[in-house]
């Protein structure tokens, strides 16, 4: 498992590469080499995260990647209230939940974001007792700016998810092909978003776009 794991981060990190070249985009590896994980014994993070924020600029159609593993979990927001309380908030619909769908402890995961709103985008892990990895540090901030807008990927008319009808003339030819979207359950938990569909839609997406 941890060979088919390693091989498997090792081509999704060559696919980020290849399409943040071929686009202008950029993916930015939260934390750097520290990743996004949690000391639980000391109670602290593996950096300072607003720190690596601070040093980064962000646009419309980049990634965050979260090299992580199922220990912490990853929680996007637009709402300062919630990040703040270090918690999802159910009725919040402006909160999304990465999910990895698995209950084994220590799995390994990346976790690809993309930024898709304008402005002020809160990051924080509620994972642990009371919101300790949140309130210890595993919280940051960034702002958002236009850049070069998002890229047709991530650009769908809504609501999502969205599919062209199919053209008589080749709907024979052409097998259909579902990339995984965010749920469209009303508030934080019912858009939670399974990590493995997140990683294998996002991978479909590049491979249209480029195609």
């Amino acid at each position: 498992m941890v060979e088919h794991i390693a091989v498997y981060f090792t081509a999704f990190t060559l696919l980020l590469t290849a399409t943040s070249a071929a686009t202008g985009y950029h993916n930015h590896t939260v934390g750097g080499t520290a990743g996004w994980l949690f000391n639980s014994t000391t109670n602290t993070p593996s950096t300072n995260y607003s720190s690596w924020a601070a040093s980064q600029s962000f646009n419309l159609g980049d990634y965050l990647i979260f090299n992580t593993n199922s220990n912490q979990s990853v929680i996007q927001t637009y709402n300062k209230t919630t990040y703040l309380n270090c918690t999802a908030d159910d009725s919040d619909n402006g909160t999304f939940i990465y999910d990895s769908g698995s209950s084994s402890f220590g799995e390994a995961l990346t976790v690809p974001v993309p930024l898709t709103i304008v402005g002020l985008n809160y990051f924080f892990s509620d994972a642990g007792v009371d919101g300790v990895q949140c309130s210890h540090g595993m919280a940051f901030e960034i702002n958002v700016g236009r850049g070069l807008g998002l890229p047709p990927s991530l650009n769908q008319p809504p609501p999502p998810p969205y599919a062209e009808p199919p053209d008589p003339d080749t709907e024979a030819q052409s097998p259909p092909v579902t990339v995984a979207q965010l749920p469209n359950g009303g508030g934080a938990f019912g858009r939670r978003a399974n990590v493995q569909l997140a990683v294998y839609g996002f991978a479909a997406a590049m491979i249209l776009l480029y195609v």
